[in-house]
């Protein structure tokens, strides 16, 4: 009989409950200055993720960047800079990016360690914002807005300037969306 109730338990399909989506918030980076940069930590925020590069034709976007974090930063926004070397346009060392922004952007915003963006050694992260946004980046400087509830996600190219009004637009309409998913 317990043999019986055995085979019954492990023939019958297990019943769990479907494990919520994955949010923004779910990830983590690792960050410039070394240890984790948790997006938890930015819970409720309206996030623009960009992959940066250091010697790159768009790389004055930094200013602009700094500028579209320093209007909405009061209001729960942040530009979180990702510098990849994808393109062959970054420095390999975390110093150096760390003094370039800073001295020549005056960088405030978090920046992550040199992270992979693409291709298939890209950051799950980067996979994710692919999956939900049009694809993987094309060049440096691809943006992904992300509204406050963490899951909708909005693509715009290395064309699109920060102070593009579609784009500050967008950063509006993301900061009016609810945190609650």
């Amino acid at each position: 009989m317990a043999e019986l109730s055995r085979r019954a338990i492990l023939a019958t399909p297990l019943l769990m409950a479907a494990a919520p989506a994955p949010t923004i918030f779910d990830f983590r980076l690792d960050a410039l200055e070394g240890g984790p940069l948790a997006l938890a930590d930015f819970q409720g925020h309206a996030l623009m993720v960009v992959n940066t590069a250091s010697f790159c034709g768009y790389t004055p976007q930094y200013e602009g960047l700094q500028a579209l974090h320093d209007r909405f930063a009061g209001r729960g926004f942040s530009v979180i800079g990702v510098p990849s070397n994808d393109f062959r346009q970054e420095n390999t060392d975390a110093a150096k990016i760390r003094e370039f922004c800073e001295t020549v952007y005056g960088i405030t915003f978090p920046m992550a360690g040199l992270t992979e963006v693409r291709g298939p050694r890209a950051h799950p992260l980067f996979a994710w914002l692919a999956a939900r946004a049009g694809g993987p980046p094309r060049w440096n400087f691809h943006k992904y807005l992300v509204a406050r509830d963490g899951m909708a996600v909005r693509a715009f190219p290395t064309s699109v300037n920060p102070s593009n009004p579609v784009l500050v637009q967008a950063v509006e309409t993301a900061l009016t969306q609810s945190a609650v998913g």
